[in-house]
């Protein structure tokens, strides 16, 4: 393993570990997709038929949101312990460190998101057929939600109330995937390559992104 990889791991690990330390972010956003999605037939009502239509576009919209709600604590830690200051000092570049970030709130937050949609399917009466284009959907669209995401947290970072400023930034950058998501789960295949194709794109022009916005921002 050379030195950059083994940089990169090490800065996916520590944020895996600190992310477990801390606690509170994935099982936090997991607990709000769940109220909002089992809130969400006491106002549309309980009819099967009602609830299995809306069902994709329910879970993908809870899902955006969940995937947003901690991000405000993406980069807080690191500005406010110093560690922000050495990243930008590290010989790797700034965009591949934000990226490893990037996979490591992913695993923490959006994954768990991923495997407990099935489950609040069948709350919702999902048709048994599009179990698995939903999962496979979440799986493709979710990298994005955090990369766009994490450009909104650069942006904010360092900021009094920037969680607030960080969903307004946020939430309209997230239309296309939820878009592309909710049709992709409902079996339109052409809207799969489109969101993989945005996942792809934001692999490498959100770290970009987001590594210009914290220099912009704390240089």
């Amino acid at each position: 393993m050379n030195s950059w990889t083994q940089m990169i791991v090490t800065q996916l690990r520590r944020d895996l570990k600190l992310a477990a330390r801390l606690g509170g972010g994935g099982l936090l956003a997991v607990a709000f997709f769940v109220v909002l999605v089992t809130l969400v037939p006491f106002g549309v009502g309980p009819e099967p038929a009602l609830l299995s239509k809306l069902s994709i576009g329910i879970i993908w919209v809870g899902v955006v949101l969940s995937t947003l709600l901690s991000l405000d604590r993406l980069f807080q830690a690191d500005y406010e312990d110093g560690s922000l200051d050495l990243m930008f000092l590290s010989p790797l570049s700034l965009g591949v460190l934000v990226l490893a970030k990037c996979a490591a709130y992913w695993i923490t937050t959006a994954l768990p998101l991923v495997l407990v949609a099935p489950l609040l399917g069948v709350l919702l009466n999902l048709p048994a057929e599009n179990y698995g284009l939903l999962v496979l959907s979440l799986l493709v669209g979710t990298p994005a939600l955090s990369l766009v995401g994490a450009v909104g947290a650069a942006l904010t970072v360092g900021l009094r109330r920037g969680s607030l400023l960080l969903s307004l930034l946020v939430l309209p950058l997230c239309v296309p995937t939820l878009i592309f998501g909710a049709a992709a789960a409902e079996g339109h295949m052409s809207n799969f390559y489109l969101l993989g194709a945005v996942s792809l794109v934001l692999v490498v022009v959100g770290p970009i992104a987001s590594a210009a916005a914290l220099k912009l921002n704390l240089g």
